[in-house]
This record gives C-alpha cells, structure tokens and sequence, in this order.
C-alpha cells in the first residue's frame, strides 16, 4: 500500500516509517521540515500540508492511506501558529483525503484533550467528551484538530477513518509533551499532589499507529501502554529531581532557576491524573506494549 505520511520528520513518524517498510508498504512523507537521511525508497516532499504544492503530491502519487502526524503542542509553537498548523492542517488534510480517492486515514491525536479535573472519571472511555480546552486553553487547537477529525468519520464515510489517542510517549528519543516537562534541570510540582501519569514507549506508540492502518480501523480508539505511575516514582525513575511548589508560587517559579517552563494552563496536568481505558483498540488490533513502565522510564534516563 502506497501510505503518504504528514509530519514524517518528527521523531515518532520516522519510527512510524520504518514499522511501514517492515510491513511492506511504500511511504511517501510530507513535511515542511528536513529528514536528510531518509530511508532507502522513502521521498519526501518539504511542503506545508495547508499549501498547493501538497495538495499537488496528493495529485501525483494518489496515495492510497494517509497517517497525519503533522500536528505541534505548546511546547514548540505559539497558539496562532497551533491553530493553523493543527485545525486548518487537519482539514486540508481530510479534504485532500476525499477528492483524490484515499481509502484509508489515520489521525495521531493525544489523550489530553480529555483534559484534567478533580471529578473525572479515573479511566476515561472514547465517548467521553473532550474537556482539556475548559481548563488548557493551549490544548484547544487539538481539540478542535481532533473533532475536525473524527467528524471525517460521517462527513466522508468512503474514507476509513481512525482517530487515535495516544498517551504521552518516552524513550531514547527524549521528544514529546512529557519528555518536554520532564527536560528540565529540576521539575516543578504542585505541593500536596501526585497524579497518575500514563505514557508508552515511543517504539509501541509507533508500532500502534502502523498497527491501525493495517487493520483497517474506523473509529476513535485510545491507545495505552503500561499500568500508569504517580508523578513523583516518575521522577525518581527517570533521574529528575522534583520540586513540590505551594500553588499560590507555582506561576511565578515556573520557567525559572532550573524548573521546567509549562503554560498556567497545564497546572490542572499535574495535579489530577488523565488516564484513559485503550480496551478498545487492543481488542480491535490485538495490540500489547512490549515496554512495561520501568523499560520506558529506563529508556528516557539513559539516552
């Protein structure tokens, strides 16, 4: 299958690439970002997936699947730039999709937008709704790139159509949301609580997200790794000392003498856990981690 893959330079897409090739697929990339080094058969085109010349590789090599991971967090773009990357990428994106006769689409979403609060349900289930842009405004963009998505599911029913929602992902790699929270010389902390924190391998979210394509999914699916940890064993397995601040402070301190930058958005992120039920998809792709939580934490420390 000829697989067109957006946002093929990050770090989890090149994993995403090689699971392909392994499977036999041909993989096309866009991205607006370099890989100088793909591999061998891999062509990849540095286009912006809103932009004509994009939508001219979707005319030229007629794709056959598309995997969107052209999406950026907080952590690497300001909230203008969200929006248009995320939402109006996401849309050019499923519009393509449809005019030029793409069977198969796959959306990497992430489990955040379920968002954080004191009365939510400990596992959160695909019919929860998202709630993260209540309390995150920065995770609106997503949000809106998520429902956007799986709207696709009745606005182009001939294009098979899987949204996912990943948990945070770690490894080797040291890139990604949690990665970035955890970057720092110290990691700030909100005095008085310990959320449950879930993440993957970032090796088993790519190997899920090649997994869906291959098995044909139509739906919205949570995708999961290990048992979830507190916040505090996360830190100590990983090598990164903790910081318990007052609430009142932690605005204030954040970004500051070593501690980590967050918006004061994510302070909800780190004081109530987000963990959601990935029944689901293993079910649908008989999907299990290969990574249990002390291999993935033990993969990010000693990279």
């Amino acid at each position: 299958m000829k697989v067109l893959l957006a946002g093929i330079s990050g770090a989890l897409a090149r994993r995403v690439t090689h699971y392909l090739l392994e499977c036999g697929h041909t993989v096309i990339g866009l991205d607006r970002r370099p890989w100088p080094d793909p591999p061998a058969g891999v062509t990849v085109y540095r286009h912006d997936v809103r932009k004509r010349p994009a939508e001219d590789v979707f005319r030229t090599e007629r794709p056959e699947a598309v995997i969107h991971m052209a999406t950026v967090t907080h952590f690497s773009a300001r909230r203008e730039e969200r929006y248009r990357i995320n939402l109006h990428g996401t849309r050019a994106i499923f519009e393509r999709a449809h005019e030029f006769g793409v069977k198969r689409c796959v959306f990497v979403g992430r489990h955040t937008i379920y968002g954080a609060a004191p009365d939510a349900p400990l596992y959160r289930k695909e019919d929860e709704p998202p709630l993260g842009m209540a309390t995150f405004p920065e995770l609106a963009d997503m949000a809106a790139a998520d429902l956007y998505a799986g709207s696709a599911l009745w606005r182009y029913p001939e294009v098979r159509t899987a949204v996912l929602r990943l948990v945070y992902t770690l490894g080797p790699s040291r890139r990604g949301t949690l990665a970035g929270y955890l970057n720092g010389k110290r990691v700030p902390t909100v005095l008085g609580f310990d959320p449950l924190f879930q993440f993957m391998h970032e090796e088993d979210a790519a190997r899920a997200i090649a997994e869906a394509l291959d098995h044909d999914l139509n739906g919205i699916y949570n995708v999961t790794g290990p048992q979830p940890v507190p916040l505090s064993l996360l830190c100590r397995a990983t090598g990164r000392p903790a910081v318990p601040l007052p609430e009142p402070l932690f605005p204030k301190l954040v970004g500051k003498l070593g501690l980590s930058w967050l918006p004061r958005g994510a302070l909800a992120h780190i004081k109530y856990p987000i963990v959601v039920d990935g029944a689901a998809f293993a079910q649908a792709t008989g999907f299990k981690a290969r990574y249990d939580e002390v291999n993935t934490m033990e993969a990010y420390r000693w990279a």
